[in-house]
């Protein structure tokens, strides 16, 4: 007989004796678990003890948190959160250095602890902690040539509790004095600086800006990003991620009046040349919070974009017309003719013959057409540019088109509007950054105008595929839709350069994008006849268990989850799989992502498939019911599924990517007798229904196939043919 679930076997430690094997039954309060081991040990005052797990988090133990220990758990008696506090407060003033540092190091150890943290937050710890570091410290600055390792320590132990302890979001982040901004703000300043320190207190400048509008005030004032550029010339990769961090909140949080200037300093070839050949091109790969980051900056560059993008032309603004005026002289090297030449009639005859030329829809006032929102001014920025620093380009575009028979003309107005349009949406131009992508393009690190240069790249893209369709002016839709295909194609490859880019999209010319489209398609539309199509609904049964087999296999194999943490630097994971015979699901937390096979003993939890009753995904998973409504809350949610079992208990997961989520909540459905229904059963019933149909069909290559069934024949005269076996 199984034992009752509610009894949880484990073994208890206590400094100087043997470990105790016990039963703790968690209907009783834990008060009352704790006096029994108290009592087992002799030991008085079991109020002063409680009971953490006895593995490298050391966590507390607490009524909330006690449904998490599992069978054959080690846990250890100690004191309890607020004697620990408590002792730990008074221990980080001793006079002794080497006992406070021994006091720091153990805070910052304990801090991770939430429990702990309350306790000691509510001893008003975080003053102690920010006065230590405002003028405590000074006291041992002088011992700093002597003791500079000491120091470092200190300091650094001082700034990983604060930081462990802010964690927590107990406190607000805005009862901070400018004295410790100041201080913060002076370690990155310093040139030679303890790597610990540094990188705490990069993360510490972070989390003000981005949680505290009246901090980022009071840093912004402290700290330049011309001062944090040194730490992107290191070598090591956490601060260089931490510093981008610092550029990005500050330049997230800075009011409109402040973006210009940070735009200015943003768009200073120094950073850009500094992040791409210390970050991006160095040695070392990229980790996924520096991608993180580094897409963030990307965005938030972009994003200055979106001003011009909705700003509107003003007919009546006569520098903006004056735009329009260089085009056309660029484009026709008119500016030899004296400007009262000829009657207005005339004149105003030649700018409309030659608006229709540069291909602007509105020939009399080319303006009108820049008062579409996006892509406003930015398209003509854009064409200014490109006549400017492309100039022989422009003009063969320009007098190519304008020398082309009616209606094959390419018109570079219009194209230009709708092609800076376009790039906006790939581009998602003031958008805010996501909070899990990591999509970040090297190539727009290669150069100061980066999304003028992407623009004069496609524009002759464009005008080639104009050519190589064929296109007249009704397949302008068209031609735009090969177009947004070329330029996606070439930004999957991620080119590392501007010239890769251009290189990958002279490969992708029409003739090649049809190709794709074929092999994409592959007889789409020709097995749509009737006999083709029942022989579709033949195979799909087969090809579904087919599916069906694999996604339990894949389950059998298991998948490391990550734990929901609010400190997305420091993740917990936990490892689950189905054991062979399809009955059982093992599970288990790990200390660290698996490198290889994860043995089904390793993992002591165990669901049994019998008593599974439901599969619920998104917002209706217990643990997504209380995320609020913000962008990353959404992405999570999108990749959370749950497991209902027996007394409405659940079994929730977090799936690191979409393909991961679909194979669980497939096999899942699939263990339940459920339908599949995700998205990549769809694309895998697509792939292996298409290739099983070619095979099958393979021998009638180049045959007909009637769309009626041919006629029974009649039935003969006689039967005499036929031979009966008995």
């Amino acid at each position: 007989m199984p034992p009752p679930s509610d009894i949880v076997k484990v073994a208890i430690e206590w400094p100087g004796a043997f470990p105790k094997l016990m039963e703790i039954d968690q209907k009783k309060p834990l008060s009352a678990i704790i006096k029994e081991v108290c009592e087992g040990w002799s030991l008085g005052n079991h109020e002063n003890f409680a009971l953490q797990n006895a593995d490298s988090t050391n966590f507390y133990i607490t009524e909330k948190n006690r449904n998490d220990i599992k069978n054959g758990s080690i846990l250890r008696l100690t004191t309890s959160p607020s004697q620990m506090a408590g002792q730990l407060h008074e221990r980080i003033q001793s006079s002794s250095m080497d006992a406070k540092l021994e006091a720091l190091k153990d805070l910052a150890n304990s801090s991770r602890d939430v429990t702990f943290a309350q306790e000691f937050i509510n001893l008003d710890g975080i003053s102690l902690l920010t006065q230590m570091v405002e003028s405590g410290t000074e006291r041992y600055q002088k011992l700093q040539k002597i003791m500079k390792p000491c120091f470092g320590d200190l300091l650094s132990f001082t700034l990983t509790a604060f930081v462990e302890l802010m964690d927590h979001g107990i406190v607000s982040w805005d009862t901070f004095s400018v004295a410790f901004i100041k201080k913060i703000a002076g370690y990155v300043n310093k040139s030679a600086m303890d790597t610990a320190v540094l990188q705490r207190s990069l993360a510490i400048l972070e989390s003000m800006v981005l949680n505290s509008q009246d901090l980022y005030q009071k840093v912004a004032q402290e700290i330049t990003i011309g001062q944090l550029i040194p730490h992107l010339q290191g070598t090591d990769q956490d601060i260089q991620t931490y510093t981008i961090a610092v550029i990005n909140a500050l330049f997230l949080k800075a009011p409109e009046d402040k973006r210009q200037e940070m735009a200015h300093i943003l768009a200073q070839k120094q950073l850009r040349s500094i992040i791409l050949s210390n970050v991006i091109r160095s040695p070392k790969p990229i980790n996924d919070e520096m991608a993180h980051q580094l897409y963030v900056l990307q965005v938030l560059t972009f994003n200055l974009l979106e001003d011009r993008m909705m700003t509107k032309m003003d007919p009546q603004d006569q520098a903006q017309r004056d735009i329009i005026f260089e085009l056309r002289r660029i484009a026709f090297d008119v500016e030899c003719e004296p400007n009262n030449s000829g009657s207005i009639e005339k004149r105003k005859s030649m700018y409309t013959r030659d608006y229709k030329k540069l291909g602007f829809i509105n020939h009399v006032n080319p303006a009108m057409d820049f008062t579409q929102i996006p892509p406003g001014m930015l398209a003509l920025d854009n064409m200014l540019y490109f006549a400017r620093h492309h100039q022989d380009a422009y003009i063969r575009i320009v007098l190519e088109n304008s020398s082309r028979e009616d209606k094959h003309e390419c018109p570079f107005g219009r194209s230009s509007i709708e092609l800076t349009k376009m790039l906006c949406e790939i581009l998602k131009v003031g958008e805010l950054p996501s909070e899990n992508c990591h999509d970040f393009h090297p190539m727009f690190f290669t150069h100061d105008r980066s999304f003028e240069e992407f623009f004069c790249i496609c524009i002759q893209l464009l005008n080639k595929t104009w050519k190589e369709m064929r296109a007249t002016s009704e397949d302008f839709n068209k031609v735009m839709q090969v177009v947004r295909e070329q330029i996606m194609r070439a930004l999957t490859q991620k080119p590392n350069s501007l010239d890769q880019l251009k290189s990958r999209l002279q490969n992708l010319s029409y003739t090649e994008i049809l190709k794709i489209r074929q092999s994409e398609r592959m007889n789409q539309e020709d097995f749509q006849s009737r006999p083709i199509l029942e022989l579709r609904e033949k195979i799909q049964p087969e090809i579904m268990e087919l599916i069906k087999q694999q996604r339990l296999n894949r389950l059998c194999d298991g998948t490391c989850f990550r734990k929901i943490s609010s400190r997305r630097r420091q993740d917990k994971f936990w490892y689950c799989r189905l054991s062979p015979n399809h009955k059982v699901l093992h599970y288990g937390d790990l200390e660290e992502s698996p490198q290889g096979e994860v043995p089904h003993d390793s993992l002591q939890e165990k669901l049994p498939v019998a008593d599974m009753k439901a599969v619920v995904t998104g917002k209706d998973c217990p643990h997504m019911k209380e995320k609020g409504s913000l962008k990353q809350n959404k992405e999570v949610q999108e990749l959370a599924f749950s497991v209902l079992y027996e007394s409405d208990e659940y079994l929730n997961f977090i799936a690191p990517d979409k393909h991961e989520y679909c194979v669980w909540t497939d096999g899942l459905n699939a263990l339940l007798g459920k339908e599949m229904t995700s998205d990549f059963t769809k694309s895998d019933m697509d792939t292996l229904l298409s290739m099983e149909m070619k095979l099958r069909l393979l021998d009638l290559e180049n045959i007909q196939i009637p769309e009626a069934p041919p006629p029974i024949p009649k039935e003969p005269s006689n039967y005499d043919f036929v031979y009966d076996c008995n």
